[in-house]
């Protein structure tokens, strides 16, 4: 048996900082890899060494095998764990691990090859037994043939990328009509994200549960199940929410799907950590959906409801050793919850946001678990999946693990830049997932245009908080100017305090010491800045005492709501700027990004409504429309191009 010593982790962000806690835990020496992007980040800080192993772009860098083997030689590592995505399910990548003398931490690369596979694991999965979905899996990737299929299998249906995952190259398609456009776009997002335009169709179940097993295999030939996960709560097909036990499980059901999954894992002989992945319906039937041959996001939940560490089996079956544990020993105790952090903007339609992190502090209580990668400062690019980290909770029944996983949400500082905070506390609150009667129609059935997906307004006290601090920071910064002003109440000041596209004045007054008097519109307020450091200001408002983290720089104040932040400025002195100056003509970037596709050329007719270009930002493929009919006057991109937020692209006129 191989005895490990020096593990490179082939990852970044949370993963990597996770298997590191593990692994030198354990006593192993951990090797970090890092892009030019990644530089200063905390998986970089944690391990024993470092290497960088190039630009940004995942291509040259996290996906970049010659890479990769390269500082492992040089490092003197003795094995490779590849976390989950970037190179996690990549056979070849596997195997040049072996060739290279390298203990690879996963399944063997006929297993991943076959699983990565949705048409040829389909196939298999037939084969042994288990049960599937009414589909088309065949070799055939014309479109004559997939509108044929598509015909005999019937609609709705689903597109889906045979090499793919996390929502890439999957599409809903209701009625004949959509077929040939939504393959195009399936097969454009599977060549950029996979590197395989292969596609396979399936009859689509409306709005079932998305329930999961967790296997785990060694070399030996043992398999166990250690119990399941519900994941029904998604968006797009990104999983947002995921817990286990299932809410809706039965001892037998589990016991059938428990075996149904023993059937997929060995009919590729697993060895390692494993999900096979099902979909429930309302009668209790379920059918196989995929199966992923690593380390799942949510495998946390499964840790809290079993007390194993699932790294740590990883290492030991890697090592050659028997699993610790057989299938009658598997205890579940409790109940775990886990939601995903996102930097994106619920109010833009989920766009990936990137910018600086001006504050992170992770609300760690009895019972709660937090994975992230973030440190205060990080800049989140582009280039990677938008996912800042997950927040877990642990309690002896469900409600109480609800409960304890919507106060850390509630509680968790991130300022800087924009998140899914709020939605994740509006989801955890939601009268139908407290009941556990959910589908993975959830969210776009109950959060198609909720409050949450709206620009929050802020409220008159927010106002009055933003004024204050402003105020203070100028009281610091310019003392002599407002040492006459500050014991007159008689001479209020006028402030307009600005969020997105609207503002609100604040009228405001200093009392002696550190009171205020403010009135937002109609409502009078009385304020008082008990400490202020800033970082936190203890503040008494109309006699309640709060505690809010902020950053305030340069006329921008970044205040802490619970849950979820609050960009706001100072517009006193701004001048009034025009709507009229914007043009709807001028389509510019939503976000940092690469031109990945351009569909029109300088003075051509435009309509409203027509996809102009296809921005790739964070993993997934976003398409830009033209708001007016007109002709195309200027383009100013290209294909390939990096273009940053904000940034002009092309103007109609």
């Amino acid at each position: 048996m191989p005895t490990l010593k020096k593990i490179l982790i082939a990852n970044r962000g949370e993963i990597a900082c996770r298997i590191q806690r593990t692994a030198q835990g354990l006593g192993y020496r951990t090797v970090a890899l890092f892009s030019d992007a990644d530089a200063n980040a905390l998986h970089v800080r944690m391990a024993d060494e470092a290497v960088n192993i190039g630009p940004a772009p995942v291509q040259q860098s996290y996906l970049n095998i010659p890479a990769i083997l390269d500082a492992a030689r040089r490092t003197g590592a003795d094995a490779i764990h590849p976390g989950y995505g970037f190179l996690s399910e990549n056979a070849e990548f596997a195997r040049a691990c072996q060739q290279a003398g390298l203990t690879f931490i996963g399944p063997s690369p006929d297993a991943i090859e076959l699983m990565g596979s949705k048409r040829l694991s389909k196939l298999a999965m037939l084969d042994a037994g288990v049960p599937c979905i009414k589909g088309y899996q065949g070799a055939e990737q014309d479109d004559a043939t997939l509108s044929r299929e598509a015909e005999r299998i019937g609609f709705p249906l689903m597109i889906k990328a045979s090499a793919g995952g996390g929502g890439r190259g999957m599409r809903l398609v209701h009625d004949a009509t959509q077929l040939l456009a939504q393959l195009r776009t399936a097969r454009s997002e599977a060549l950029h994200g996979f590197g395989n335009d292969e596609l396979i169709l399936e009859q689509a179940l409306i709005d079932p549960r998305h329930v999961e097993v967790q296997l785990f295999g060694d070399q030996q030939g043992n398999l166990i199940y250690l119990g399941e996960r519900d994941c029904s709560i998604q968006r797009r097909h990104q999983k947002v929410i995921e817990e286990a036990p299932c809410p809706v499980m039965t001892a037998p059901l589990r016991q059938a799907m428990g075996e149904a999954a023993l059937k997929a894992g060995r009919a590729v002989n697993y060895v390692g950590a494993g999900t096979v992945e099902f979909l429930l319906d309302a009668h209790g039937q379920f059918y196989f959906l995929e199966m992923n041959t690593r380390l799942q996001v949510e495998h946390p939940v499964t840790e809290l409801i079993t007390g194993l560490d699932l790294v740590a089996w990883q290492l030991r079956v890697a090592e050659g050793w028997p699993l610790p544990l057989r299938q009658d020993q598997v205890q579940l105790n409790g109940h775990a919850m886990e939601v995903r952090l996102y930097a994106e903007d619920p109010t833009q339609g989920f766009l990936p946001q990137t910018g600086r992190i001006t504050a992170w502090e992770p609300a760690l209580q009895n019972g709660v678990r937090i994975d992230h990668g973030l440190l205060e400062e990080q800049h989140v690019s582009p280039f990677y999946d938008p996912m800042l980290g997950k927040i877990i909770a642990h309690g002896a029944s469900r409600e109480e693990a609800r409960r304890k996983l919507l106060r850390a949400v509630q509680d968790s500082v991130l300022l800087g830049l924009p998140s899914n905070q709020r939605l994740l506390a509006n989801l955890l609150e939601h009268p139908q997932f407290i009941s556990g009667d959910f589908s993975t129609g959830f969210i776009p059935t109950h959060f198609a245009d909720p409050a949450c997906l709206q620009a929050h307004v802020p409220s008159a006290a927010e106002l009055a908080i933003a004024a204050a601090l402003f105020y203070q920071a100028s009281a610091q910064a310019h003392p002599r100017a407002l040492a006459g002003w500050r014991n007159n109440a008689s001479a209020p000041l006028q402030y307009r305090i600005g969020v997105e596209d609207r503002d609100w004045p604040v009228q405001f007054s200093a009392l002696p010491g550190e009171l205020y008097r403010i009135q937002v519109a109609a409502q009078d307020l009385e304020l008082n800045v008990i400490e202020c450091d800033g970082r936190w200001a203890l503040l008494e408002i109309d006699g309640v005492r709060q505690r809010h983290a902020y950053r305030l720089e340069t006329g921008q104040l970044w205040l802490f709501t619970r849950p979820g932040s609050l960009r706001l400025e100072n517009r006193t002195q701004a001048l009034v700027s025009s709507q009229a100056s914007v043009s709807s003509g001028t389509l510019k970037a939503p976000m940092d990004g690469a031109i990945v596709d351009v569909l029109v050329a300088e003075g051509s007719p435009v309509r409203k409504g027509q996809l102009l270009v296809v921005l790739e930002a964070m993993k997934m493929e976003h398409p830009l429309k033209s708001g007016i009919d007109g002709v195309l006057k200027r383009l100013q991109v290209r294909v390939g191009d990096q273009v940053k937020n904000r940034q002009i692209l092309l103007e109609v006129e």
